[in-house]
């Protein structure tokens, strides 16, 4: 089931699976959303929990128990009751099933939050451990972006700008998308600016940290972009089908990288995965802008 929202400036629509983003639609008609094509990727914009990227060998321990998830975790593939739903504002939950206890074996409370104000998405993620062990997890968002953003455009035609002063490190990964360890500078540094090419991502998703929490994929020959904001979390992923010409770009903001190459993981120990203690909430929060610069549209 769809839920849609809007104003003036936007039309959101979210579905119940996942409380996965479907749409966002400005008021000319421009769809920046991706709308999933089963050549490339049918998702638009799934939600990752409990963890983000690969496990290695599908599986993980907390506190010594097994935990086996397929990649992103399954919070993506569930129905979430929407709890709440106005002009502006929708809010989804899901608790703990038979089938996510199976995977991950802790007792939970998750919540998906839209918030929409003017020409601005903002999204927040809640979770409460409801058992009365620590749980350990990750979260992501995964929204893909149309790209180009108008016609007669190519994606080599945009780029990815980053924050003042930021100065992005790319993490450096296996040729199966597992952390190795270390970093190398994206950019040079002072530089802000990334042209796109499909080569990128030749060898799967780039991830980066220091990015300053923001990041805006536009172009000099078209007025329209996006911003995706998320200071809450502390890595970005970059993302489209590897060796294709896919005409969409990721930009994912998460908590925790994927494994670490050849080892399955505790989580208790690995880097950056949130601890929440028994009866403790967590949430994070980010957002997604989207129009027309006025500079270009006024030299138009």
């Amino acid at each position: 089931m769809e839920y849609h929202m809007g104003n003036d400036v936007l039309a959101v629509t979210v579905a119940d699976e996942g409380a996965e983003l479907m749409s966002l639609r400005s008021a000319d008609g421009t769809e920046y959303l991706w709308q999933g094509d089963e050549a490339y990727w049918k998702k638009r914009a799934p939600h990752l929990f409990p963890v983000c990227g690969r496990l290695t060998e599908g599986h993980c321990k907390m506190d010594g128990e097994d935990c086996r998830m397929d990649t992103h975790g399954f919070f993506r593939w569930r129905t979430l009751r929407c709890e709440q739903q106005s002009a502006d504002q929708l809010l989804f939950a899901l608790d703990t099933e038979p089938e996510t206890r199976e995977q991950y074996p802790r007792d939970w409370h998750a919540q998906v939050g839209y918030h929409l104000c003017e020409d601005t998405l903002q999204v927040t993620f809640r979770v409460k451990n409801c058992g009365t062990k620590r749980m350990w997890f990750a979260y992501g968002g995964h929204p893909g972006f149309q790209v180009p953003l108008a016609g007669g455009l190519s994606f080599e035609d945009y780029q990815l700008r980053f924050a003042p002063g930021a100065w992005p490190q790319k993490v450096e990964m296996s040729d199966t998308c597992f952390v190795k360890g270390g970093d190398t500078p994206l950019l040079q540094q002072g530089e802000t600016i990334l042209p796109l090419k499909h080569e990128l991502f030749d060898r799967d998703a780039v991830f980066l940290r220091n990015t300053g929490g923001q990041v805006t994929l536009e172009s000099t020959r078209d007025a329209h972009f996006v911003t995706v904001t998320f200071s809450d979390l502390p890595y970005l992923g970059l993302w489209h089908a590897p060796k294709t010409k896919a005409p969409y770009l990721c930009l994912e903001p998460w908590s925790a990288l994927p494994d670490r190459e050849g080892r399955v993981e505790e989580l208790n120990c690995k880097p950056d995965m949130v601890c929440l203690p028994p009866q403790k909430s967590w949430q994070a929060t980010w957002s997604i802008r989207c129009g027309k610069s006025k500079v270009l549209t006024n030299r138009c």
